[in-house]
């Protein structure tokens, strides 16, 4: 599941990922050279591994697809091999060529350690133009968001977050088990003599376990994107779930209050409908304010785009 967040997450800064390396590869390389020579290429890979430590392969490619110097990995299973490894079908290779500048992959698996990766590359040309080869960087998905992103959930502040959540998560459903204990025995104690039983403990016992509902959909919510990390399904997109989730809650809450008071106010003082009628308007606002909020996060996923 936590895979899923981290691609999800990738796709909101990639951008900014894209911008940064290709800022610290154009600091330690150059896309014009005098010379076309291995050495100077090898020099420059190994100027580039100390400048993004976290990389996990680095090589060269030629013009025409193939590797020309082993792996440069501080990984000893990563380091080392590769020279001669045809690449020619890989996407950022003709996607290079063809853009005429530095690209950086979508995730995939890599072919060494199994994890997965995603690929910068920079084309380096002479001083007429001819592509003398392309420097390529795998780096793993998780590092490119620790990079990129300080606040990412692989970070150290979002693995102190999934804990606070977790813990509030747990919390909240033992709230919510007490309120449907509460709930329950309110009117189970009249049994099966129902001449005896009061309209009035029935709305409490209703209340208490509508809102013992309400917790355990938002406890479910918070716990499987903020723990889990499990994609967001919801029509608006990108919109948090938690909040969607956390209105929509609230809504079901208060509108079975809202019938239940009309049928009590009926039953008892027909006087005091106006007052259902109040809680239903406040409803209503509720649900104009979600649909506005989910209307507002599609635009602003679609100007993104």
């Amino acid at each position: 599941m936590l895979v899923v967040k981290e691609i999800q997450e990738y796709s909101q800064i990639r951008t900014k990922a894209r911008a940064y390396l290709c800022y610290i590869m154009s600091r330690n390389i150059s896309q014009s050279m005098e010379g076309g020579t291995l050495e100077s290429v090898i020099k420059k890979i190994k100027n580039l591994k100390n400048a993004l430590p976290k990389s996990e392969v680095i090589y060269a490619i030629d013009g025409n697809g193939i590797q020309m110097v082993d792996n440069i990995s501080s990984n000893p299973k990563l380091n080392g091999f590769g020279k001669g490894d045809d690449r020619s079908d890989r996407a950022y290779y003709y996607r290079t060529l063809k853009e005429h500048r530095c690209m950086l992959t979508d995730p995939y698996p890599s072919l060494y350690s199994n994890e997965l990766v995603v690929t910068s590359t920079f084309p380096l040309y002479d001083k007429d133009d001819n592509l003398l080869c392309i420097i390529c960087v795998d780096i793993t998905l998780q590092n490119i968001l620790k990079m990129v992103h300080p606040s990412s959930i692989d970070s150290t502040f979002g693995s102190i977050s999934k804990v606070v959540y977790a813990a509030f998560s747990v919390a909240l459903f033992a709230v919510a088990l007490l309120l449907f204990i509460k709930g329950v025995k309110s009117f189970m104690g009249f049994g099966l003599n129902f001449d005896k039983i009061d309209i009035n403990a029935m709305f409490k016992s209703t209340i208490l376990l509508t809102l013992s509902l309400a917790i355990v959909d938002l406890v479910k919510a918070i716990f499987e994107e903020e723990v889990l990390g499990k994609e967001k399904r919801y029509a608006a997109g990108d919109t948090h779930q938690t909040m969607v989730r956390f209105l929509g809650s609230i809504i079901i809450a208060l509108s079975i209050e809202a019938l239940m008071l009309v049928f009590k106010f009926a039953l008892t003082d027909p006087s005091q409908l106006l007052y259902a009628v109040y809680l239903i308007g406040g409803v209503t606002a509720l649900i104009i304010g979600l649909s506005i909020y989910i209307k507002a996060s599609r635009l602003e996923k679609q100007v993104k785009l």
